[in-house]
Order: C-alpha cells, then sequence, then structure tokens
C-alpha cells in the first residue's frame, strides 16, 4: 500500500497534466479497473472509486474512452455521499501521452470472427512496452509473428518498444540463432534474453535471474512500462523479480506440453522499490490492429528500405520484374516468413482503415440527418 503523502511525481505526475486537471478535483493513477469501479493511487494512498456519469457516457460513444490501467483521472466526491465505501467518483480521464489500443473481436453471422472498429486501450501513459515472447512454447519455437504484430502495437502507442526472450534457459545452445532472428524481426529495437526465475546463490541469498538489471534500468527516471506477451511468458515472474517480492501470482507450466496457464486475469499498475512502475497484464490469444498510423512501417523498416531499389515505385513485392524484395527473399537475405507477415500485416491495416472510414462516415451522415430532422422540425409552420 502507498503511504499517505505519496509524490505523485514519483508517479509520472508532471505541470502539463496538472494544467488539464479540473478545478475541485484532485489527481490520482488508476492501477486496477474491475466492472465500473476502479483502484486508483492518490496523494493519500490507495483508494476505490466509481465511474462518474460524465466517464460513463463517454466510453458508451467510445470504448476507448473507458478509464485503463496507467491513466490519470480526476477525482470528485461521489454525489450522495459514501455507498459501500466509497465516496469519491473518477470524474474525468486526463488527456492520455501514450495508449496501446488494439482492435476489438466482434463475431459475424455465420459465427466466424470479424474485425471491430472500436477498440479496446490496454495500457495508458507508457514510457516503454515491452514484448515479451518465450524461447520455447512448448515443443514450439518462439512465434516471431506474434512479436511483429506486437511491435506494431507497440510502435503505434508512442511508448518505446523493448523485445524480451523471457525463459532465454530453454534455448540453450540455439540462443544465438534465436537472437539472429529476433533482431531481424525487430529492426531497430533493443532485443535481451531474459530469465527471471529466482534462484539461490552460492552464498545462500535469493538472486534475479539473469537479465533482470537489464530491464530494470528501462524504468530509471519514474518510467512507466507495460509487458504484453502470450500466457506461460513469464510476464508475472519478471514482475515480482522487478518488484523483489511476489506481488503477482505465478503457475508452473502445463507438465503435457510445456505451455503456460492463464494466471493474470487483469492488468494491474505495479510501483517498484527504487522507482518506476510496470502495469502487468493477461496474456494475449490475439493482437488485432487498430487504426494504425506508421505502426507497422516501423516493424519493417528492412522491406522499406530495400523497396526503395525496386524497379518499380509501386511495387507490391508480388511478382514485378526488378523487385528488391523478392530478390532479397531469393538470395536468404530477407526471411520469407517476414514478407509473408508483411503483406498480412499490411492488409490488415488497410483494412482496418476502410472500417475505420466506413464507420465515420456513417457516423457523419447519421448525424446531418438528426440536424436536418431538427431544422425541418423547427421551421415548420
Amino acid at each position: 500500500m502507498t503511504t499517505p503523502g505519496l509524490d505523485l511525481r514519483t508517479l509520472g505526475w508532471n505541470d502539463s497534466l496538472a494544467a488539464e486537471l479540473p478545478a475541485g478535483t484532485v489527481p490520482a493513477r488508476v492501477a486496477r479497473i474491475d466492472r465500473g469501479n476502479a483502484e486508483v493511487i492518490a496523494a493519500d494512498g490507495h483508494r476505490r472509486v466509481r465511474f462518474g456519469a460524465r466517464v460513463r457516457r463517454a466510453a458508451a460513444d467510445d470504448p476507448v474512452a473507458l478509464p485503463c490501467v496507467g491513466d490519470w483521472a480526476a477525482l470528485a466526491p461521489l454525489p450522495g455521499g459514501d455507498v459501500h465505501g466509497v465516496d469519491l467518483q473518477l470524474q474525468e480521464v486526463l488527456p492520455r501521452r501514450t495508449a496501446i489500443v488494439r482492435g476489438g473481436v466482434a463475431r459475424d453471422s455465420r459465427g466466424g470472427l470479424s474485425g471491430d472498429s472500436k477498440g479496446q486501450v490496454l495500457a495508458a501513459n507508457v514510457d516503454v512496452v515491452f514484448v515479451a515472447e518465450p524461447a520455447r512454447h512448448g515443443a514450439d519455437r518462439a512465434d516471431l509473428g506474434r512479436v511483429e504484430r506486437l511491435l506494431a502495437l507497440a510502435w503505434e502507442s508512442g511508448g518505446t518498444p523493448v523485445v524480451l526472450i523471457t525463459k532465454s534457459d530453454l534455448a540453450g545452445d540455439d540462443l544465438p540463432a534465436l537472437l539472429t532472428d529476433f533482431a531481424l524481426a525487430a529492426p531497430g529495437v533493443d532485443v535481451h534474453p531474459v530469465f527471471a526465475l529466482a534462484r539461490e546463490g552460492v552464498d545462500g541469498e535469493g538472486v534475479d535471474g539473469e537479465g533482470v538489471d537489464i530491464v530494470r534500468g528501462y524504468l530509471d527516471g519514474f518510467r512507466t512500462a507495460v509487458v504484453l506477451g502470450p500466457s506461460g511468458a513469464g510476464k508475472s515472474t519478471l514482475v515480482n523479480a522487478l518488484a523483489g517480492e511476489t506481488v503477482m501470482p505465478t503457475q508452473q507450466v502445463r507438465a503435457g506440453d510445456g505451455r503456460g496457464r492463464h494466471t493474470t486475469v487483469h492488468r494491474e499498475l505495479i510501483t517498484l522499490p527504487g522507482g518506476g512502475l510496470i502495469i502487468d497484464t493477461p496474456g494475449i490469444r490475439r493482437v488485432g490492429l487498430y487504426e494504425m498510423g506508421e505502426g507497422v512501417d516501423l516493424v519493417f523498416t528492412d522491406i522499406d528500405e530495400l523497396a526503395e531499389q525496386c524497379r518499380f515505385s509501386d511495387c507490391s513485392h508480388e511478382s514485378e520484374p526488378g523487385c528488391a524484395v523478392l530478390a532479397a527473399v531469393d538470395a536468404g537475405d530477407l526471411p520469407e516468413r517476414r514478407l509473408a507477415s508483411w503483406r498480412k500485416l499490411q492488409r490488415e491495416a488497410a483494412w482496418m482503415a476502410s472500417r475505420t472510414d466506413a464507420r465515420l462516415r456513417s457516423e457523419q451522415t447519421r448525424r446531418w440527418k438528426v440536424i436536418e430532422k431538427a431544422m425541418r422540425g423547427r421551421y415548420r409552420p
């Protein structure tokens, strides 16, 4: 628990946020969300608050406006006073500096998955996005396609992505080759092997696993990080190693296939000793894109650089003569898997953009119909 008199600057509070704080409210940072309520960290400690009417209305129109872990919020007294021990409401979400937003998932009329133009915010106001991928998932090697997809979300968020090869001890002699594969999948991004499970040192003292101190260094200066990855990637184990104690529950992998179990069922902001904050998240099964800008391009800068050498400026890298990208694949300089991943994410980003444009056009048409109807009623004799 946070002690009263906490300096909110250690949580990331600054003058820019202070200027956005509505009169008559106090600031707090959202640590956890639970069905219309939130646990927040305020200057006087952890508090439980209810969502105010303004926040609920905004979220009904756009789920992205729903408060999420990492948000800075303005708190005000709850109308009517104390209700079941809660006397404050989350009146407003302050402007987000960064936000990790994934696309929603909907079921079509045939029961299949279809993209949804509505998004879900996984975390807000994060400085560093740790993309955690285990060296092995049971008998399978690391999923580089999933890493690329998470990196697209990370770049789009405005945070700095960092790739962590978790459970790196499982790679054995394959670790150097695995590091090379990850480096190709994450150009311009730091990649670190991490083994976060605490062990007993030669002197009998508990020690952090390998790479934990490197991870901790990214949080210097009261920075906030989030850990994204699949179930069983060791995200909560890493958070516990950073905290120096068990703050998030963990489980062993399944004996049958070596895969992880879902242990973390909610996102939570954890304050770390010595400064810095980290957000643990449940395992992500599906990573949908949402209103992509440059995120995908930043993941595939190697392909963009090759594309500049193509004979045609509008080369689609399918079968055109003089395609430098295809030539790199044939020469073994560019993995064919990576080109396939680029094509898939480009198609998905373009499709989501078209869905969003269609939604905006529909909303604009509906809005004008309402205005025209009101005007006809106003001037009707």
